[in-house]
């Protein structure tokens, strides 16, 4: 495609060289640059992409798209654009012709529930007959295929790239999970949502977004990108997303009147049962994954779709299907205790998870959980209080430490639960947290490891570990006589 043609549509602030060159491919990663292909500076928060532009050169480049003023050899051909990160959105959609107008595209968006609901509505639209796509924080899918996940929203030329193999692969339908930073960032821009979902929001990337203000206009941005919205309006901010969303919105919710809305709410150990009440029909609801969250979660994958005309049939037999990885997750032990794994790691999504587990314990609920080091230190001790509150043994003990020391951030945690003058311990390493869990279980016990969830790897300052909570109960209860 000629650089001309990439670029048209694009506000051009500045340009020389000529616009008549062949690109055959794009990047923002110098390493990835070669002759034809199109190098995109971005300027990150450690990185400036512009600076690279000399490698770039070495590799072969030809043409490069900033937003700085930069020196570059005769026969360069440079655009200046005000943006490269939505620049970068803007020519990955056009290189790849604008994948997501050919096929049906819904966004998630919200604090939690983002990848439950995707699971939900991949399991309905399998049960149509569809082949689906998924794009989220465990895992990216096509079918059955899964592929190997780094962010839960990929950067755009990726997610561009991403969308063209699942059209060559006949997908139907994609669900993604659409986080606030990917709003931010532009890695979304120029993707076609026939449908955006807000679950709900609660305090979280706070070290990235500052304001909570900043937070909540993030997601709304969805609002702005798609044909129509579904958003949960017993959150306490759906309304405001509701009223400054510029497509057709529909309503969901328990406690509040709304356009799909769950009654007669029957919550088991295992499971919840729920009649939906929506513009389109009435169904009973059951879905094999416990607590009030998985209501909301369920409605928003109806509510969904009911939009896309799916029946109710469809529906029903998707979500007593439906499995996902890390939430709410039983461990089999084989003893007269049960493990819970799950990746709650805000103060709302740790108060849910141990309400939820609460409602049904025989015994004691453990809670074991840390939090990860380079994020808002703020809720540390937030989520020491609700375990506190709500748990009646706390274990506290590492999550992601990653550039932090770990045992300041279990001093940021008890700074919080000990005005509960709650039962806890803290335990720095976190095998030997959940090996004292264990070893310390009493009979009907539910232990709830929170935060690591479908993770499979623990980082550190200077390290990346293999670290399975699943392979690690395994070894411990292998271990115990």
């Amino acid at each position: 495609m000629l650089l001309k043609d990439l670029i048209s549509g694009l506000e051009i602030k500045d340009s020389r060289g000529s616009l008549e060159i062949d690109i055959n491919s794009i990047a923002y990663d110098s390493r990835k640059a070669k002759a034809g292909t199109l190098f995109v500076c971005i300027e990150g928060n450690k990185v400036d992409g512009h600076n690279y532009i000399p490698d770039a050169l070495e590799n072969g480049v030809k043409a490069v798209l900033v937003q700085k003023d930069v020196d570059v050899p005769e026969g360069i051909t440079v655009v200046k654009i005000e943006d490269t990160r939505y620049g970068l959105a803007y020519v990955s959609d056009s290189f790849y012709q604008h994948p997501s107008s050919k096929f049906n595209l819904v966004g998630v968006t919200g604090t939690k529930g983002k990848t439950t609901t995707t699971y939900m509505l991949k399991s309905i639209l399998e049960v149509t007959g569809q082949k689906v796509g998924l794009i989220g924080t465990i895992a990216n899918m096509i079918g059955d295929e899964v592929l190997y996940a780094t962010r839960t929203t990929p950067e755009s030329y990726d997610l561009q790239s991403l969308f063209s193999e699942m059209l060559e692969k006949n997908v139907g339908s994609v669900v993604m999970e659409v986080s606030s930073h990917a709003l931010d960032l532009h890695r979304v821009s120029r993707s076609e949502y026939d449908i955006g979902v807000f679950t709900n929001l609660s305090r979280d990337h706070l070290d990235f977004h500052k304001t909570f203000e900043n937070y909540l206009n993030a997601k709304i941005k969805l609002f702005k990108m798609c044909k129509e919205g579904l958003v949960n309006i017993d959150n306490e901010y759906g309304d405001e997303v509701v009223r400054r969303a510029e497509c057709k919105v529909y309503t969901y919710a328990i406690d509040k009147e709304a356009d799909i809305r769950a009654v007669d709410v029957v919550k088991h150990p295992d499971s919840v049962e729920f009649k939906v009440i929506t513009p389109w029909g009435s169904s009973d609801i059951r879905v094999n994954i416990p607590g009030k969250f998985s209501v909301y979660n369920a409605l928003a994958a109806i509510g969904t779709c009911c939009l896309m005309g799916i029946s109710f049939g469809d529906i029903k037999s998707g979500l007593e299907k439906v499995t996902v990885p890390g939430r709410a997750e039983v461990v089999e032990t084989g003893r007269d205790f049960t493990i819970v794994i799950d990746y709650a790691h805000t103060p709302d999504s740790l108060e849910n998870i141990l309400t939820t587990i609460k409602g049904y314990a025989p015994a004691r609920v453990v809670s074991l959980f840390g939090c990860g080091g380079d994020r808002d230190r703020t809720k540390r001790p937030i989520m020491g209080e609700i375990s506190g509150k709500l748990a009646d043994f706390t274990i506290i003990t590492s999550d992601n430490p990653r550039t932090e020391e770990p045992a300041e951030i279990v001093k940021d945690i008890e700074a919080g639960i000990k005005g509960t003058n709650a039962a806890y311990i803290t335990i720095v390493d976190r095998r030997e947290a959940i090996k004292y869990a264990i070893e310390n279980a009493q009979s009907k016990d539910v232990i709830v490891l929170s935060g690591k969830g479908h993770e499979t790897y623990q980082e550190f300052a200077n390290k990346v570990i293999h670290f399975d909570e699943r392979e690690v109960i395994k070894e411990i209860l292998d271990g115990l006589v």
